[in-house]
């Protein structure tokens, strides 16, 4: 495959693909509507690269779509567009219906076309990129984790709308035979991170010398992949995934809430120690979250024992990362402060 049309592009996720892609040698096409997350700036790194080339377009609209691809003629698509912030899911669910599944469906049906006008090459590919949290909440029991065929579960209605997406694609494949892979990743972190997420918050409001909030008692576990590792699986997924198999993507780091947070606070200490005390004094705990899942973990044995992938960061060795990241590159996130919702508390319910 040597050209890809990534939707979602300048996302969080979607840039780390891109910018992964293009350093990798692949042609990338990258489609974005430029959302409130999303950010060029991103992929400012590859934006120079002949290999690169941007359209701004919203998947929802089938005439951008047919007219990209046919002007692109990409070997693969990699969906990323979505809406994915739980919180905004819970005060503006309509959005999350919109792009998550009729842009899903729209794509799909812009993608079959393009595919069937081409023949129906075999090496086509359109790859789905998920969330874990359409399997649900799973219970405080390390045994206990999603595998592929864990039965879907969605709680909140981003999940439910990314649970839907995915049975569009499986679907689209039963159906029409077109050839599809999906995975279903566990949470992601890293640089490029929107200033509205768990980690970005607690780096953002440490620094500022405001109250870190913790929904709840803190107790909520999530199992952490930092983005690059999760972008090198993707590829690796689009490249030699099974047609109609999905994949789980875990990060092999479980960690409360709590805990999360105390070692940002850590780190943060001994990078940009403050004059006294801990940022872990800062740490405030606010109302959950309504329908707040108890915990995700993944076993990524398929891909693992299919593919040969397996996470390279720990989360301890990520967080490092991430927090040097963003200590060196106020810029970016200096610039983003401004934009709806940062900063607020959002999904009250």
């Amino acid at each position: 495959m040597t050209k890809l049309l990534v939707t979602g592009g300048a996302g969080f996720i979607g840039s780390a693909v891109v910018r992964q892609a293009v350093t990798a040698g692949h042609e990338v096409v990258n489609l974005d509507a430029l959302t409130y997350a999303a950010c060029l700036d991103n992929v400012r790194d590859v934006a120079n690269s002949p290999l690169y080339a941007f359209e701004h377009a919203d998947i929802r609209d089938r005439a951008a779509l047919d007219r990209i691809l046919a002007a692109h003629q990409p070997d693969a698509i990699m969906h990323l567009a979505a809406e994915s912030h739980v919180d905004r899911s819970i005060d503006g669910p309509g959005t999350f219906i919109e792009t998550n599944i009729y842009g899903t469906y729209t794509l799909l049906e812009a993608a079959r076309t393009y595919w069937a006008a081409r023949g129906k090459p075999a090496d086509f590919r359109f790859h789905h990129i998920s969330t874990d949290e359409v399997f649900g909440s799973l219970p405080n029991d390390p045994a206990v984790k999603f595998t592929e065929d864990t039965p879907y579960d969605p709680r909140s209605p981003y999940s439910a709308s990314k649970a839907a997406s995915d049975h569009l694609v499986r679907a689209w494949h039963e159906t029409y035979g077109l050839p599809v892979v999906l995975t279903n990743c566990s949470n992601n972190y890293g640089p490029y991170h929107f200033p509205e997420k768990l980690i970005p918050v607690v780096i953002l409001n440490a620094l500022a010398g405001k109250p870190i909030p913790i929904y709840g008692d803190g107790s909520n576990v999530r199992d952490w992949l930092y983005v690059e590792d999760h972008a090198t699986a993707l590829l690796l997924v689009l490249q030699k995934g099974e047609i109609g198999r999905s994949y789980n993507i875990g990060g092999e780091n479980e960690r409360s809430n709590l805990e999360l947070v105390e070692t940002i606070c850590a780190v943060l200490d001994a990078k940009r120690p403050k004059a006294q005390g801990s940022y872990a004094d800062q740490i405030t705990f606010v109302t959950d979250r309504p329908g707040h899942d108890a915990r995700y973990a993944i076993d990524p044995s398929r891909i693992r024992e299919e593919l040969g992938w397996r996470p390279s960061v720990t989360v301890e060795g990520g967080l490092e990362l991430t927090v040097q990241w963003y200590l060196d590159n106020e810029d970016w996130w200096r610039a983003l402060q401004n934009r709806d919702g940062v900063g607020e508390r959002l999904g009250k319910g």
